[in-house]
């Protein structure tokens, strides 16, 4: 009877270990995914223009395509890379984030220089449907890889717990839960504008009809206010990212003007607003860098990177 109770006293602290561990890693992930939510925005901003000009039919097939590519990225290619850069180059990180954080920048001020600078509309895809549904799900998988390493990155750097096998759970959470609530989103999104029609034309009620149509009115609308959003999170969290890396390396003055311009704000309003004004100072501060920042990176890319990258791809 002894040797029974000893081993369930050893179950039980087996158990107590297990479930601080399964704590450790929901608690890591939330901390971790709520660092990632500038790219995760920006993902969720980007991928519905890879279904535009496509049958209503072919939509779901579409997203669901990009969503098996983007599981594949993050938790079988990025997983293990970021797992081996904790363990032998930790140094690294930081650079990496920098480096994904530039690219950010570039991205959001391409696209505000892009829609500022051309007034084309967009145009309905033509050519073999099949040829141009795969071509838009690869070009859509290789943004996601460039999005989803930097969501891994920025979650590993935010892990604060040594142990590989916890980073790894905290990783393969943070990258299934990110790739769920993501395409998700973007499957919501892409078929609102059919349900909003079937509501206006088949709901039993008047205010289900009036519903539909209020939908599929504001629809172009909500997905407009989303590119933006997701263009100032991408100038925001790379500008962000940045600023935080300089700091890391050593450079803490752009990190410490930004402090200082944060709370000589917070000291304008009242005490209650104090916390609000001081983040949003940082936020734009931030953001304003990250538009810098991308500007300067655009001619790089369109002159030297793009030119060296198409001359170096196989044939």
């Amino acid at each position: 009877m002894s040797g029974l109770l000893a081993l369930l006293d050893d179950v039980a602290a087996i158990a107590k270990v297990a479930a601080a561990s399964v704590d450790d890693v929901i608690g890591q992930a939330a901390k971790a995914g709520s660092k990632a939510a500038g790219a995760v925005i920006d993902d969720a901003a980007v991928s519905p223009k890879y279904v535009h000009g496509f049958a209503p039919a072919r939509e779901l097939p579409i997203v669901w395509k990009i969503a098996k590519g983007s599981f594949f990225n993050k938790l079988v290619i990025l997983l293990p890379i970021a797992l081996l850069l904790s363990a032998f180059a930790p140094w690294a990180i930081t650079p990496l984030l920098m480096l994904g954080g530039g690219y950010l920048c570039f991205e959001g001020a391409e696209k505000i220089v892009h829609a500022f600078s051309h007034s084309d509309a967009h145009s309905k895809a033509t050519g073999d449907p099949e040829h141009l549904e795969e071509s838009k799900v690869q070009g859509a998988i290789k943004t996601d890889f460039i999005l989803s390493a930097e969501i891994m990155t920025i979650s590993l750097a935010a892990i604060t717990i040594d142990n590989i096998w916890v980073q790894a759970a905290v990783l393969a959470v943070v990258g299934i839960a990110i790739t769920v609530a993501v395409y998700g989103a973007v499957a919501a999104i892409v078929k609102a504008d059919d349900l909003g029609l079937l509501m206006a034309n088949s709901g039993r009620l008047g205010v289900t009809r009036a519903l539909g149509r209020g939908i599929v009115h504001w629809m172009p609308t909500f997905l407009f206010v989303l590119t933006w959003v997701g263009t100032a999170a991408m100038l925001w969290v790379g500008g962000q990212i940045i600023v935080h890396g300089l700091g890391q390396l050593g450079w803490h003055t752009p990190e410490e003007i930004i402090h200082g311009w944060a709370v000589t704000v917070g000291h304008m309003v009242p005490e209650n607003y104090m916390g609000a004004a001081e983040w949003i100072t940082t936020a734009f501060c931030d953001g304003v860098l990250g538009f810098m920042l991308g500007l300067l990176i655009i001619p790089l890319v369109t002159y030297v990177i793009a030119p060296l990258y198409r001359t170096l791809r196989p044939a």
